[in-house]
């Protein structure tokens, strides 16, 4: 997409950290832009940091990810509101940090619920909206957690593991449809997700300067979506350029 004037996009888990990132460089690069999440007061909240952040305009829409329904929804929604779909950007992630043992199977279906099968349900919804318009572009948003598995993270690992996959094949599957799908696998994000940080001291403390930013993370998004079509960076991993050692 040389240009994300005028462009239709969903951000799915919009409303803070990685996602309003997003939504907001999208906004400001003139996309129009349904951002959903589960909280209603938190959509309000990101709705009035939204407006006016660009020339885009935006819609926000309460829809979990975990409902096929929703995400169906959510899909034609943006069709009504701006006349089609033409990015997704699937962010809505949880977490659950336990040892195996310890973890409840209801902790493991939240995660594997939200992160792998709420991708599929966006994916899904997506695609016959994105073929109508020839062509469109899907971004997932995974961690580097996918690849480098850590004690205590067993069921968002494989969350992430499994959407990287999951990626790769969907991919392939649309390549010839005009529909081009790359994930981002972020390592540590100063986002304060879920309360946990793969090293001590979390988001929010002191020395939280050394993880990534959300808006680098968006930047990666917004460079991934004007990338020349003759090729496709299908995934990008993105590091602290120095975390503590």
């Amino acid at each position: 997409m040389e240009s994300l004037q005028d462009k239709v996009a969903i951000v799915t888990g919009g409303s803070r950290g990685i996602g309003l990132a997003i939504a907001r460089a999208l906004v400001r690069d003139g996309a129009h832009v349904v951002i959903t999440a589960r909280g209603a007061g938190a959509l309000a909240e990101a709705r009035r940091d939204l407006d006016g952040a660009g020339p885009g305009r935006v819609e926000t829409l309460g829809a979990d990810v975990t409902r096929a329904g929703d995400m169906a929804r959510t899909v034609a929604a943006a069709a009504e509101r701006f006349g089609g779909l033409d990015i997704l950007i699937t962010n809505a992630g949880v977490g659950a940090f336990a040892e195996v043992e310890a973890m409840t199977p209801e902790q493991w279906s939240t995660v594997i619920d939200t992160n792998l099968t709420g991708v599929f349900n966006a994916c899904r919804a997506a695609i016959p909206a994105m073929r109508r318009r020839g062509g469109g572009f899907i971004v997932n948003i995974s961690s580097l957690a996918g690849a480098n598995a850590f004690k205590g993270g067993a069921a968002y690992c494989a969350s992430k593991a499994g959407l990287n996959a999951f990626s790769e094949a969907l991919m392939q599957e649309l390549r010839y449809d005009g529909i081009r799908v790359s994930y981002v696998m972020p390592g540590s994000v100063a986002t304060g997700f879920a309360g946990h940080s793969a090293a001590p001291g979390g988001a929010g403390s002191r020395d939280d300067d050394w993880k990534i930013a959300p808006d680098e993370v968006a930047e990666v998004v917004i460079h991934l979506l004007k990338h020349p079509r003759r090729s496709l960076p299908s995934r990008v991993e993105l590091r602290p350029s120095k975390p503590r050692r």
